[in-house]
């Protein structure tokens, strides 16, 4: 990943612009025409329509900025009217594989997921024939219809099946379907101006340096990876709530650390790695283990009052780092463009919809107390703002980050011990 000038300082506030959208955010021009990939290379071409025509072959998306003659410094490539005609082609073919790959995967997880639904379906009409047979009584047609419907939703495998079409067919074939729509409603021409603050916020946050992030999420995935040799790990260091409540306190500090599969796991790492980054780009590092940290305990605090089930997930504090972004970019409204906020919110609704469907599975209260915690966080300690200047670091905010970072540390090691021990 390329280093891009503006990643560690916010001087020029007189340009009235936030960094990411000043002129120096990106390199200086290598000279003539050429590209950047997302690994920080640069490849030369010999003139515009060399340019044009890397763009236009760019299937698998490699081609993060450019550079021309008419800029001292590299550009996204919307920014160049001249590629006007080859961003629109290539972006054309990424929607169109990405659609088919969606509805690909969707035909054949629903034909799974089908089967599956008429595989219990059957199982549960088995079973009501035992029970009529046992009791004498014969149900009526609805009233067998409602038996055997509840049969199936209680299934535990019909519930982690409908979770999975989810998140790994229906919600990426909606993405893609929705990128189809907006590719044709967007205008041509100057209209296009309108999605480069966006674009530019995006490549210039992928570029920035995100350590503590990255330290959190070696730390959740060495208990992870811990966990993946000990079949108890659950039982013994996750919020098991009678544990809990009979003085196992530490417990509130390990959940948030521990997973309960692959699935989970990933999906959290994801939101780590985005949500993390975001935040300690514009919020500063010292806060990300911050929010974090008293957002989990607050979240499982909320599964301990509200919920029965054992609880494990750092969903807590992942959700408290969407509640901080979401109060915070609305109280410092100039520091990202206002139609990225449009994600955060998408992030909120779709947690919501994934914790109605799985709500025998998923710790809404864990989330809902989280996401609660984060956004009080950041109304307190990030006042509003009209500035495009990134908020400084104080000499308080370092050594309670530090402090919050060795409190995660030390639930990552109690965690260990627990499970291993």
């Amino acid at each position: 990943m390329q280093e891009v000038n503006g990643g560690n300082r916010d001087s020029g506030e007189e340009t009235g612009l936030p960094v990411w959208a000043r002129p120096d955010a990106f390199p200086p021009v290598g000279g003539g025409y050429g590209w950047i990939d997302r690994k920080g290379g640069r490849h030369p071409s010999l003139s515009l329509a060399e340019l044009a025509t890397a763009i236009r072959s760019d299937r698998d998306s490699v081609i993060n900025l450019v550079w021309t003659p008419d800029s001292e410094f590299c550009q996204v490539p919307e920014e160049v009217p001249a590629l006007e005609e080859a961003i629109t082609a290539v972006r054309q073919e990424w929607v169109t594989d990405d659609l088919a790959d969606a509805e690909h995967r969707l035909k054949w997880f629903g034909i799974g997921l089908a089967a599956l639904l008429g595989y219990m379906a059957f199982q549960g009409w088995m079973q009501l024939r035992g029970v009529q047979a046992t009791s004498g009584v014969d149900l009526g047609l609805v009233a067998q219809a409602r038996w055997i419907f509840k049969a199936v939703l209680s299934s535990t495998a019909v519930g982690v099946s409908l979770l999975v079409f989810l998140i790994l067919a229906f919600i990426p074939w909606y993405q893609a379907k929705k990128r189809m729509r907006e590719l044709k409603r967007l205008p041509q021409g100057g209209g296009r101006a309108a999605v480069v603050p966006v674009i530019r916020f995006e490549v210039w946050l992928e570029a920035q340096r995100a350590p503590v992030t990255k330290l959190i999420l070696v730390m959740v995935s060495m208990v992870f990876f811990t966990q993946l040799f000990y079949q108890n790990s659950v039982m013994d260091a996750g919020l098991v709530k009678s544990a809990y409540f009979g003085g196992e306190w530490w417990r509130l500090f390990t959940a948030p650390m521990l997973h309960g599969g692959i699935l989970h796991f990933v999906m959290n790492a994801l939101a780590l790695l985005y949500l993390g980054k975001r935040l300690e780009v514009f919020g500063r590092w010292p806060h990300v283990p911050m929010v974090f940290l008293f957002s989990a305990l607050v979240g499982g605090e909320a599964s301990a009052r509200f919920t029965h089930a054992t609880s494990v997930g750092a969903s807590g504090g992942l959700m408290g780092w969407l509640g901080f972004l979401l109060v915070f970019e609305t109280l410092h409204a100039r520091l990202v463009p206002r139609s990225a906020k449009r994600r955060l919110v998408g992030g909120v609704v779709l947690t919501a919809f994934i914790g109605l469907i799985g709500y025998r599975f998923i710790d809404n209260a864990a989330h809902f107390g989280g996401l609660v915690a984060g956004m009080i966080y950041a109304a307190i300690v990030f006042p509003k703002s009209s500035s495009v200047v990134r908020p400084k670091m104080t000499i308080t905010d370092r050594v309670i980050g530090v402090g919050s970072l060795l409190g995660i540390a030390a639930s990552t090691l109690v965690a260990i011990v627990k499970i291993t021990g």
